[in-house]
């Protein structure tokens, strides 16, 4: 899977808050942790990226092979470089390895006001 592979909708027009997303994963039985240590790998080199400004992985409390992440980029094109990046299209084309069912994705129109982005490029 490649960000060809998701439908990235376009901000709308004079949008300049966060782009963001938030997404879940469930673990095939047995493989919580494998897919855990998987999506863990991504979080450093991924908030060390241009442009990442929120990039977390949760493990539901009830439901320990349910995962959730939840995403902010400075913008569509940071998050579609993010996307190319070696480490990410590796695990995208291993996660089903671990996945029951592909992740599902929500694009987020932020709502909420968010601090000034600084220029990280």
């Amino acid at each position: 899977m490649s960000n060809a592979a998701f439908s990235l909708p376009e901000p709308d027009s004079g949008e300049t808050a966060a782009y963001s997303l938030v997404g879940q994963a469930r673990a095939k039985p047995g493989q919580g942790d494998a897919l855990e240590a998987a999506l863990l790998a991504l979080v450093e080199p991924t908030r060390r990226e241009a442009g990442a400004l929120q990039y977390h992985v949760h493990r539901d409390r009830a439901d320990p092979d349910l995962f959730v992440f939840y995403e902010a980029w400075q913008s569509l094109d940071h998050l579609k470089a993010h996307l190319e990046q070696p480490y990410v299209t590796d695990y995208l084309a291993r996660r089903m390895d671990y996945l029951a069912e592909d992740m599902t994705v929500r694009w987020l129109k932020m709502a909420s006001p968010y601090p000034v982005i600084r220029n990280t490029i």
